[in-house]
């Protein structure tokens, strides 16, 4: 009659439950936090390209409007120009991809 009663395994019983809940709960605002960071990521990204893009815009307009600059010195800033939109698309499509590609959702089974 040494043995552990109903009673004591199901109190024990209800301690690991209790854990388990405790543990998942912390689980799921550990995701919550990370996809809540995910989504600052992806705003400042889509930040980043837009300045880029603002600031670029604005220098092309300064530069077709200026009558300091040679039309040769005009085509290099120009070519300049479109290999930095292109350098701004790039960086902004891999971060993009990094970030969502940072979580991926498991399917369940």
């Amino acid at each position: 009659m040494g043995g552990p009663s109903e009673r004591e395994y199901i109190e024990k019983l209800t301690k690991i439950k209790q854990k388990l809940s405790s543990k998942a709960i912390e689980i799921k605002n550990q995701f919550e936090k990370i996809e809540k960071t995910k989504v600052d990521l992806l705003k400042k990204t889509k930040e980043m390209k837009h300045n880029a893009e603002h600031e670029i815009q604005k220098m092309q307009e300064d530069i077709t409007k200026s009558k300091d600059l040679a039309p040769e010195s005009k085509r290099r800033l120009q070519l300049e120009i479109d290999a930095t939109k292109g350098g701004v698309q790039q960086q902004y499509s891999e971060l993009e991809i990094r970030i969502t590609e940072a979580i991926v959702p498991i399917a369940r089974t």
